[in-house]
């Protein structure tokens, strides 16, 4: 019997991801990214929840271990350094978790997993798709024109894939902050823990460890949506340098960096609302299809789980559209659950006063208490059952 031929478009998480249970399922795939590299940078990410035993399936969690940043928990900090309250890593749903990895070096490992079983092509993209019947032909940039029995998204928020097969029907809902992350030198005064430090005028600073022997860093702070991330590179670093220089804490050492720093990315933070994920032999997977936003800690585990069940659904059904329809019956109801910010996010999070912050600041010296984490903890334990009872991962065969 033919196998099936699958093009998945996108090689960080989730293309690779979908690769690996493709191939492992019979599947004849190839994974077409238009970087001509793999993409190595970027900044700390976690592997949580269900996403956790998708990978020990994948016989994975050891090597994920092994490149941990060794980021051991979450400090909040006051202008003087001074720590308000400290959330240790795997202590709660928020900070820090157990599998706490940079994302270029989950993206490696997935490669690494997958490159002798799957065909990528690199420094080539989709420019158009006609979706057929019984194929999709897909017109490449670089390349000679090809035929595939199913094409999947799986290139990021901002999709071009996506575009060509659902046009503007997904929306990439803007929630009211931007995030510029970059990769600064390491000083003597930085531990193994992460610090989050609020500024008036909704600011916030982070830095975290990595592995490299650098710091991963980043600003935040809410605005309208003034389009920041269609500038170019210099006039990006302007902005930041007017929106923080009187920051206070570690803003000039960062602001100082930004000159050096190869590695410097601003952008919205935006969810992705798409009333379908499918469309003919089309489909779209992670944050093409349902980005949650960084703030719900959930984007690459999603990316993750839903790559294992859009596979695993393929494997179940011979009719491709069987498939579709059981994998968005399947994963929707817990991404939509995800979604749902709590109330006041990011509002909440990011105070315009200096009475905000202090508020702020109580409230994380409560919730860091020890009385407050044994509580916590018993109600995070009956949120973790119930939400696995709602999304009943499979375990495919």
């Amino acid at each position: 019997m033919k196998k099936r031929t699958i093009l998945v478009s996108g090689a960080s998480i989730a293309g690779p991801t979908l690769a690996f249970w493709l191939h492992r399922f019979g599947f004849d795939v190839t994974v077409i990214e238009r970087a001509d590299e793999l993409r190595l940078g970027g900044q700390n990410i976690d592997v949580r929840k269900e996403a956790q035993q998708v990978v020990q399936l994948m016989g994975l969690e050891d090597k994920i271990r092994q490149a941990n940043t060794g980021e051991l928990g979450v400090c909040f900090v006051n202008k003087n350094n001074q720590i308000i309250g400290s959330f240790p890593k795997g202590n709660s749903d928020f900070g820090t978790a157990e599998l706490e990895i940079l994302r270029g070096d989950l993206a490696k490992i997935l490669y690494d997993a997958t490159k002798d079983s799957v065909k990528y092509v690199f420094g080539d993209q989709i420019i158009d798709l006609e979706d057929q019947e019984d194929k999709v032909t897909v017109t490449f940039k670089n390349s000679l024109q090809r035929s595939f029995d199913l094409v999947i998204a799986a290139d990021g928020i901002r999709s071009t894939t996506r575009t060509l097969i659902f046009g503007n029907e997904p929306v990439v809902k803007y929630i009211g902050v931007y995030c510029s992350y970059l990769t600064i030198p390491r000083i003597e005064s930085d531990t193994k823990w992460a610090y989050w430090y609020n500024a008036p005028e909704s600011r916030v600073i982070n830095t975290r460890p990595d592995n490299e022997g650098t710091t991963r860093a980043s600003f935040s702070f809410l605005s309208s949506d003034n389009g920041y991330e269609k500038l170019n590179l210099a006039e990006q670093k302007e902005i930041l340098r007017q929106k923080f220089a009187d920051a206070g804490w570690q803003a000039s050492r960062m602001l100082a960096a930004l000159e050096e720093s190869k590695d410097v990315y601003l952008d919205g933070i935006s969810q992705v609302k798409a009333p379908r994920w499918t469309s003919g032999r089309c489909a779209m997977v992670g944050d093409a299809a349902y980005c949650p936003t960084p703030m719900t800690g959930m984007g690459t585990s999603l990316s993750i789980i839903g790559a294992y069940i859009l596979a695993g659904e393929l494997s179940r059904h011979n009719d491709h559209k069987e498939a579709f329809t059981a994998y968005e019956k399947l994963l929707r109801p817990y991404v939509e659950e995800i979604q749902n910010l709590p109330p006041g996010v990011p509002w909440i999070a990011h105070p315009k006063t200096k009475f905000g912050i202090g508020l702020f600041n109580t409230v994380i010296r409560i919730a860091s208490s020890k009385i407050a984490k044994k509580v916590s903890k018993l109600f995070t334990k009956k949120k973790e059952k119930t939400t696995k009872e709602r999304l009943n991962l499979p375990i495919y065969k």
